[in-house]
């Protein structure tokens, strides 16, 4: 528009922007502690003139003022999805860390109450009836040691099964978690899609879209697609979970019954959706889930299975020596351990509870020792031992490593997302002040032109 009244035009409308300016700029510091809350910008748009050439006139003026062209986000989708992969890496390592680290101190190793320790004991009481084969305390000392040993091997063992129970307690609840994140999801893509169809500004809901995103990428280490209308489309292990406005179900498949025992099958996961169900193995699963289902299927039953073999060790090179001797009656030596094939460190005891039963003579009726200095000096078990603690220890630190590693650049994203989308108080400051200087500068226009218009109609003409 070009004329006397212009002027006045291109005021109000700088008015208008400024104003819609500090709102943005206010709403902004209003929202520093939301959580998922992504800054906004009042992009501008300067009115100039008309971009149709008229048939019978030109345009003669300096412009028509400005208008707000949009409010942006201010989100960079290369972070936001940087971000979702970094922090699903990090649940996973700070899943296992926190268990492994909650398993090595059930371990005791090294210590003054572990295996390692109740197994030197044991040595040295055959050592000790090696030296007094006559005495009664010596041999009740071997049975005491041997039923100390016992015990710690079971409660080492009792500790790797409580910890396989809860996990798999965990695993349940993570499912049934993952499956309330997918829903809130698809419903949030739907609104985000009607709102856009509409012509709304969905910034709110884009930000509770990315909140979801990275809460399942953080416990599945899914991988989300931004759709066109704005919805984010999740896949774990290739299959889809969120699909548009549609979620599927994530379940436990085989290895976790309902009530969180064992069922005995290995564990799977499977995703039903309007397709049909996907079978997913645990390997293909991130974030915290996967981590549980990696504890579940490889490192926790691995280490069990290495502590039922140094029990079964103990227990067979123990009996073997002490069934070659005689006890101090004479008869020949039984079986010192006994324990079931189906899990020897769970179930390892003393067979014997006789201290006269004990056989530490390598002839009947002589009190020589000679079985008891061979039993003595019998190490296979704590060798064994000592390979499963220090694999189990490396792994530990391996895991603490990772995860220190990867806090490394989870911080390095989530700050550079943060300079990006985080609300910065100063910059906000700087904004709204410019704002209200502009503010008040077009509304200095608009009294000029007042004091223009007022002369033109009301003084021109008059003689003094």
């Amino acid at each position: 528009m070009s004329g006397t009244l212009s002027s006045l035009n291109s005021a109000l409308s700088a008015l208008r922007y400024q104003r819609l300016a500090m709102d943005v700029a206010s709403n902004n510091i209003a929202n520093v502690n939301s959580e998922g809350y992504v800054r906004r910008r009042a992009e501008a748009m300067s009115v100039g003139s008309p971009t149709q050439v008229a048939m019978w006139s030109r345009y003669e003026g300096a412009g028509d003022g400005v208008s707000a062209a949009t409010i942006s986000r201010m989100s960079d989708p290369f972070l936001e999805a940087r971000s979702r992969r970094e922090n699903a890496k990090q649940s996973y390592f700070d899943t296992r860390v926190t268990v492994l680290d909650r398993v090595e101190s059930g371990i005791g190793e090294p210590g003054d109450m572990g295996v390692a320790a109740a197994l030197a004991d044991f040595r040295n009481s055959w050592q000790d009836l090696q030296t007094h084969p006559e005495q009664t305390a010596s041999r009740s000392q071997v049975l005491a040691t041997g039923q100390a040993l016992a015990d710690a091997v079971r409660v080492q063992a009792g500790n790797i099964t409580t910890e396989l129970t809860d996990q798999r307690h965990h695993a349940l609840d993570l499912v049934a978690e993952i499956n309330a994140t997918a829903r809130d999801l698809a419903s949030v893509n739907g609104n985000i899609a009607d709102a856009r169809a509409a012509g709304v500004d969905a910034s709110d809901l884009l930000d509770q879209r990315d909140v979801l995103a990275l809460n399942l990428a953080r416990l599945t280490g899914g991988d989300a697609t931004v759709q066109p209308n704005g919805g984010l489309d999740v896949t774990v292990g290739g299959v889809s979970l969120v699909a548009g406005k549609t979620a599927a179900t994530l379940a436990v498949a085989g290895g976790i019954a309902a009530d969180g025992s064992d069922d005995g099958n290995p564990l799977m996961f499977s995703i039903t959706g309007t397709s049909g169900t996907a079978t997913v193995i645990p390997s293909a699963v991130g974030g915290e889930l996967g981590a549980v289902g990696e504890l579940l299927t490889t490192t926790l039953p691995t280490y069990l299975a290495g502590l039922d073999s140094v029990a079964q060790q103990l227990a067979d090179s123990v009996n073997a020596l002490h069934t070659t001797g005689f006890d101090l009656d004479g008869n020949p030596g039984q079986p010192f351990f006994s324990y079931s094939a189906a899990g020897a460190a769970g179930s390892l005891q003393v067979a014997i509870t006789d201290p006269a039963a004990v056989a530490a003579s390598t002839a009947a009726g002589v009190l020589d020792g000679g079985v008891a200095d061979a039993l003595g000096d019998l190490q296979v078990a704590d060798l064994a031992y000592q390979r499963l603690v220090n694999g189990f220890g490396t792994e530990v630190l391996t895991s603490r490593r990772s995860s220190a590693t990867q806090q490394l650049l989870t911080a390095q994203v989530q700050g550079s997302r943060e300079q990006f989308t985080g609300v910065n108080f100063d910059e906000e400051t700087v904004n709204m002040v410019a704002a209200q200087r502009a503010y008040e500068a077009a509304a200095r226009v608009m009294t000029t032109m007042d004091s223009v218009l007022d002369t033109l109609i009301n003084r021109t003409g008059l003689v003094r």
